[in-house]
């Protein structure tokens, strides 16, 4: 995805709408797409903000944020917890039908990851298995 305008190409689209250019010419002036200089010329019309909106994903949890001590509990009481069985005990208890995977990818932004049977907390300083023997 390419990056915005920057705001000091949008500064001076809004001078050269101000000064009486259509869109198109005060786009070929500066030398961007004519659709983007007829929808920056609407919003200097307008007297919008010409900065730019923000891109990606908007932070939170999603839609499970709102589950989230639900799963940590039941995840932490039986580390053996398979997702069908989390997303039954979610449809149970709190009404909210979700596919597993939902709960899958939840677990892991928590910061649950599945390594043999279980689910474990990340932890850099924790090993997931004992340490070998020495040998000597």
């Amino acid at each position: 995805m390419p990056a915005p305008l920057s705001l000091d190409i949008r500064r001076r689209f809004e001078r050269y709408i101000l000064d009486g250019f259509s869109g198109r010419e005060a786009a070929r002036r500066l030398m961007i797409s004519s659709a983007t200089g007829a929808r920056l010329a609407v919003k200097v019309k307008r007297g919008e903000s010409l900065a730019p909106a923000k891109c990606g994903r908007p932070l939170g949890w999603g839609v499970m944020g709102a589950h989230r001590a639900f799963l940590i509990e039941l995840v932490e009481q039986d580390p053996d917890i398979s997702l069908m069985e989390l997303r039954d005990a979610l449809a149970d208890a709190e009404g909210v039908e979700v596919h597993y995977s939902t709960i899958s990818y939840a677990l892991r932004r928590f910061g649950f990851t599945y390594k043999k049977r279980r689910w474990w907390r990340m932890n850099g300083a924790d090993r997931m298995s004992p340490a070998p023997a020495a040998t000597g």
